[in-house]
């Protein structure tokens, strides 16, 4: 049975920070790193202008020396803010309240949060007490994808469900000076902090996509070669190799067999994870996808940068200010740890 999702709402923070001033942030502390003009160029060309994030970028809990307890609080708090922020629009948007929501998919990958942040949505925001719950908390940048995949299998075990999709990530939490190797220093600059939500249900709410199939799948022996996180004294720590750009290309015969499969080859649109440049390219060349098909992607990536799980929820929401026509076939693509991909196929439906 496939199932409809309404139009996301992103939130973001007030604190937008340009890559300019990231930039001058990090010759600041490392006048002297061996490496810094390398590093600043890599930077630029991530192709991300502006973020949002939580907290100013000179505060103690983003580029100050905070430790682990602190920078996980006050994380802590933002996701959960941002997460009812942008369930209670999403909620609202569709035409309904929180009381008819049935069930709910959170994802958060950033803070170490017990109950999940989605516990604090549905006390916060009004859900009902006996709704079904699927918590979600260390796929990182596949968070949203994976969320709607499973709102989709909720929607198909029990028609009529009425799912909240909500995903909310603080990647600031992970600036840390100490990390000043190449890949650490791109990930100041690349990622940005928000919230996503929608609903999805059975039967279509608003015009938008509908989600027909998913798919998962993890690349044999990526485990501890692609892009992981590492937890110390300060703080929560996301590191990567240089294998790990070449993740999507190893992973794309496995999505093209799969996507063969439902005749999803030559799609009208996509809704691909701004995950990068380096990804970016590869999908398109792999899929073979226009510059206009991933026009979206590119925009989430300038304006907002990498949103980790929240990022394809965002490029769905643009897409529906350039919506593909009535009965187009899209594909909803996002890579994350592991080295993990989850795919989705879709129909538009004006």
């Amino acid at each position: 049975m496939p199932a409809h999702a309404t139009p996301p709402v992103v939130i973001h923070p007030d604190n937008w920070v340009t890559t300019d001033e990231i930039c001058d942030n990090i010759t600041r502390h490392h006048p002297e790193h061996p490496r810094l003009g390398v590093a600043l160029r890599v930077i630029r060309n991530t192709s991300v202008q502006r973020r949002a994030f939580a907290y100013p970028l000179d505060s103690d809990t983003v580029s100050g020396q905070t430790g682990i307890v602190d920078r996980n609080a006050k994380a802590r708090d933002a996701a959960r803010d941002l997460a009812a922020q942008a369930t209670n629009q999403a909620i609202s948007d569709a035409g309904l309240v929180p009381a008819d929501i049935t069930a709910f998919v959170s994802s958060c990958s950033t803070v170490w949060d017990v109950p999940h942040v989605g516990s604090h949505v549905q006390a916060e925001c009004g859900l009902r007490p006996d709704v079904r719950r699927t918590e979600l908390t260390t796929l990182g940048c596949i968070g949203g994808a994976q969320a709607l995949s499973k709102a989709l299998d909720i929607v198909t075990a029990r028609p009529g469900s009425r799912v909240l999709v909500v995903v909310a990530e603080v990647i600031s939490t992970i600036y840390h000076h100490a990390d000043d190797t190449i890949e650490g220093m791109i990930y100041k600059a690349l990622f940005g902090d928000s919230a996503a939500a929608c609903i999805v249900t059975s039967e279509p709410l608003q015009p938008g996509l509908r989600i027909d199939d998913s798919w998962e799948y993890v690349l044999p022996g990526s485990r501890d070669s692609s892009y992981w996180g590492r937890l110390d004294e300060a703080g929560f720590h996301f590191d990567s190799t240089r294998e790990a750009v070449n993740g999507p290309a190893q992973a794309m015969p496995a999505l093209r067999d799969w996507l063969k499969q439902h005749d999803a080859l030559a799609p009208d649109f996509g809704i691909i994870h701004a995950g990068g440049p380096a990804i970016l390219n590869a999908v398109q060349k792999g899929l073979g996808l226009t510059a206009e098909q991933l026009a979206h992607s590119w925009g989430s990536l300038a304006s907002v940068g990498n949103l980790g799980g929240a990022s394809v929820l965002d490029v769905l929401r643009r897409t529906h200010d350039t919506p593909p026509a009535d009965g187009d076939r899209g594909v909803m693509l996002a890579y994350g740890p592991g080295f993990a991909t989850t795919a989705l196929t879709g129909t538009w439906c004006g």
